[in-house]
């Protein structure tokens, strides 16, 4: 018996800005579900490995690079997923700061927008699943993985940090508490900058040293925030 099992790669790419978080959608061209939106992805060639085939289909389909990109899960378990064929999609998400980025429609895309998390609309095939498990996922790393900041640009005003997580955990953090531990790390790091909002009074700008926090990782350092 000869198998039609497509594999596909799918990717929830997350956003942040001004207290509110993204996702982002794009309308296909030949979906045959249309009009609904979807996240991007598409199939993967023979001999691709798969996160290459999620960041060109970003890119195609988006005008997106990422960064930060992690394996979520497989979804395929329901063989009609794909009214078109059997598809198995891998499923990736991202973490990226929709101010570094120009997102334009492509190749099988006929649209792309950013989507408040709280407003996705019914998606097309599974991916009102797939977004709910990208968000899951995400909330559960803050605790004891430091990807926020791969939603904020590389100089933040420690507010926004701590803004960040209120709105990914959808609860108020003891922030006084959330400070000291974030800054006891030591990959946190103030620097001479200075915010230029107008709102509330100028104070200096932090960064996130990635190999500062790698090489305490290397020495066994375990990062870890109890938000209860």
């Amino acid at each position: 018996m000869i198998q039609n099992i497509k594999i596909a790669v799918d990717a929830v790419v997350f956003g942040y800005n001004e207290g509110q978080l993204y996702v982002l959608l794009i309308q296909q061209k030949f979906s045959g579900q249309d009009p609904y939106w979807a996240l991007p992805g598409g199939l993967v060639k023979d001999n691709e490995p798969l996160s290459n085939a999620v960041r060109r289909e970003l890119m195609e389909e988006t005008n997106v690079t990422i960064k930060y990109l992690e394996q979520l899960y497989t979804f395929g378990d329901d063989i009609y997923r794909d009214s078109r064929n059997r598809v198995i999609s891998v499923a990736y998400f991202a973490l990226i700061d929709p101010a570094e980025t120009h997102i334009k429609a492509d190749t099988d895309a006929e649209n792309v927008q950013w989507c408040a998390v709280g407003e996705v609309p019914a998606l097309a095939f599974d991916h009102n699943a797939i977004v709910t498990m990208a968000l899951q996922r995400l909330k559960a790393k803050l605790g004891y993985q430091p990807v926020g900041f791969g939603l904020l640009p590389e100089y933040f005003a420690f507010s926004d940090l701590e803004n960040l997580y209120c709105t990914i955990l959808e609860k108020e953090i003891d922030r006084r508490n959330f400070r000291k531990k974030v800054l006891s790390f030591g990959f946190v790091e103030e620097t001479n900058k200075i915010s230029d909002k107008k709102n509330g009074r100028p104070g200096k700008l932090y960064r996130f040293n990635q190999q500062k926090y790698n090489q305490l990782i290397n020495e066994g350092m375990h990062f870890e925030i109890k938000f209860v």
